[in-house]
């Protein structure tokens, strides 16, 4: 008996995007950040996958109130398991607090003071789409680096941190000097080629642990963990000379920029909270336009 032609191409093309879809089977067990320093982030678990604020945690989350290893999951035969590793203010889900319990899909799930997770399972299509959700929440549409409110978030989350153990945190603000100059005579699409290049450039230079963000129209930020303002300063002196030597073309033109950087840290007992560190770095900033641009000043210490 013959095969009808479109009934094979049919079979044909159902079983070739199951295959190419990984037959969207909701096999892939997350976390997705729904409050918290990391909000919006999705997180793919392993075999053994440990939360905390230390070092050696798979997943760092920055939180006042979290254990260096606050609690592991562990996907054991298909089923995934949350354990508590002896935290001081406990590991809750759905609000009650546990030692240990399997997970199912939609469960909440509390480490910290402000942090909450929701474990789920997605396919690939849903991890592109909650990925693609996530990068517009949280990164500027232009230079795809993390945009002002993300920052915003960070850097008090960042400053409570160094705080209260005691470490150094800088903060380097810089922007595009006469970038107006370059709008006004080249337009506003160079301009915008300009923004993008510096920032994948200065992307290729910071750490994975810095947050590098989009601060202003041709402002930009890096917060430093745990970096004191000399080597704040090195990094910074190295986005600026090597900023002075990048090619940018447009339209077949080369369109030559410098930037200004201002660097300040603490500890600094003149600095009491985060929008003060972030006034410092401004003001040096500042200093190093008002004398003479592409230049770099830290704020002295005391």
């Amino acid at each position: 008996m013959a095969t009808d032609h479109n009934e094979l191409d049919d079979a044909t093309v159902v079983g070739a995007v199951a295959e190419d879809v990984g037959l969207l089977s909701k096999d892939r067990a997350y976390l997705i950040v729904i409050a918290g320093t990391l909000v919006g982030e999705m997180i793919p678990l392993k075999q053994t996958t440990i939360l905390g604020r230390g070092v050696e945690a798979d997943v760092r989350l920055i939180e006042e109130k979290m254990s260096r290893r606050h609690c592991r999951l562990v996907i054991d035969k298909g089923e995934t398991y949350i354990e508590d590793l002896g935290s001081s203010n406990g590991t809750y889900v759905n609000g009650a607090r546990v030692a240990r319990q399997r997970l199912s899909d939609g469960d909440k799930i509390q480490v910290g003071e402000t942090t909450i997770l929701k474990f789920t399972y997605h396919d690939r299509l849903e991890e592109s789409f909650q990925q693609q959700m996530y990068d517009s929440a949280l990164r500027d549409g232009l230079t795809k680096i993390f945009n002002k409110k993300y920052f915003q978030d960070r850097i008090r989350t960042e400053f409570a941190f160094a705080s209260r153990h005691r470490t150094s945190l800088s903060l380097i603000l810089f922007d595009i000097d006469h970038f107006k100059k370059v709008n006004d005579t080249r337009g506003h699409l160079a301009g915008d080629r300009a923004l993008a290049a510096l920032a994948q450039h200065v992307g290729n230079l910071v750490r994975t642990e810095d947050v590098f963000a989009r601060y202003g129209g041709e402002e930009f930020a890096v917060l430093c963990r745990g970096t004191d303002v000399q080597n704040a300063a090195v990094l910074a002196e190295r986005i600026r000379s090597t900023t002075e030597q990048l090619v940018i073309q447009f339209n077949g033109e080369t369109v030559p920029i410098t930037i200004s950087a201002g660097v300040a840290m603490i500890p600094d007992p003149r600095i009491r909270d985060a929008d003060e560190l972030i006034v410092a770095s401004d003001e040096a900033l500042y200093e190093a336009k008002r004398s003479g641009r592409n230049r770099v000043v830290t704020r002295p210490l005391p």
